[in-house]
């Protein structure tokens, strides 16, 4: 692939490779591992955490020189958090990169001045660009997408939340300027039965939720706001899936992603949908108990 031939030789540019180690948690990720891994070359350390695949993981894994650590899954703040406590680290930064995701030459580049500048923040958010059937969504709420995924070892943990994890950093955050691409190459088989997961983990995480209390600072930063969106105000709207839709695909500007934008908007509320319904059967077993 011509992309990827860019991405290794922007990775090598430099005779030395950067003093970052890499987490890539996996299950059966045989198709986007190869992608997701030569994308990783410039990085002196690349972690393989798998959760005990059942297909050519561990086998890729290792012939792209990865480190390769199992652990069982528990949820996904306990597997990160595992490995931040676990693995023989070998360096002072850790960038954590899902296996359907990728480096851009660009964002190499600049993770590589980062690191090496004696003024650096202890964690860096990066933006995501989500790929869907092909295209680029850059509108329905999912662009801009920060995740902080980069900082300094023994500075940042996982909050312990089963879904939606956030990491949280003990000290200086800032912002790099460029993207990781977001890409599943399973297809859309392997995106709903994601999202069927995450709708089972998401009605649970609801009917007991963890909620923050953010202060008046935190909520002018967009990523708190959207944090207490979801947990104080999200819950008590009506007709949530239809809420979903009009935000994504309206308000947001879906429709300006044309087919994908309208199917990703709509496959977002039937999800909305499913969290209701596996609510209410969730309160119906429980109360005959």
């Amino acid at each position: 692939m011509k992309f990827n031939q860019t991405l290794v030789q922007a990775g090598g540019r430099s005779n030395s490779r950067a003093p970052v180690s890499i987490l890539v948690p996996t299950l059966n990720e045989e198709k986007n591992l190869p992608t997701c891994l030569a994308s990783c070359i410039w990085a002196e350390q690349v972690v393989v955490l798998d959760s005990f695949s059942g297909d050519r993981t561990e086998e890729i894994a290792r012939s792209h020189g990865a480190e390769f650590v199992q652990h069982q899954f528990e949820n996904y703040s306990a597997q990160k958090n595992w490995a931040l406590d676990n693995v023989r680290w070998r360096n002072p930064w850790i960038f954590v990169l899902d296996a359907d995701e990728r480096f851009t030459p660009e964002l190499i580049e600049e993770i590589r001045r980062v690191v090496a500048a004696p003024e650096a923040s202890d964690g860096y958010y990066v933006n995501r660009r989500f790929i869907f059937l092909g295209k680029w969504i850059k509108h329905c709420g999912w662009y801009p997408n920060w995740n902080l995924r980069l900082f300094k070892r023994g500075r940042a943990r996982y909050d312990g939340r089963v879904v939606h994890e956030h990491m949280v950093v003990d000290g200086s955050v800032a912002y790099l300027e460029h993207d990781i691409v977001h890409e599943d190459l399973k297809g859309l088989q392997a995106f709903l039965e994601r999202h069927n997961r995450y709708s089972s983990l998401e009605a649970a995480t609801r009917l007991n939720p963890q909620r923050d209390r953010p202060t008046l600072a935190q909520l002018r930063h967009p990523i708190y706001l959207k944090r207490f969106l979801r947990q104080w105000v999200w819950p008590h709207l009506p007709a949530k899936p239809a809420v979903v839709f009009a935000y994504m695909y309206g308000l947001r500007g879906g429709f300006l992603d044309g087919w994908a934008g309208a199917v990703f908007s709509l496959l977002q509320a039937q999800q909305e949908l499913h969290v209701q319904l596996k609510m209410a059967e969730l309160r119906s077993v429980q109360g005959r108990k």
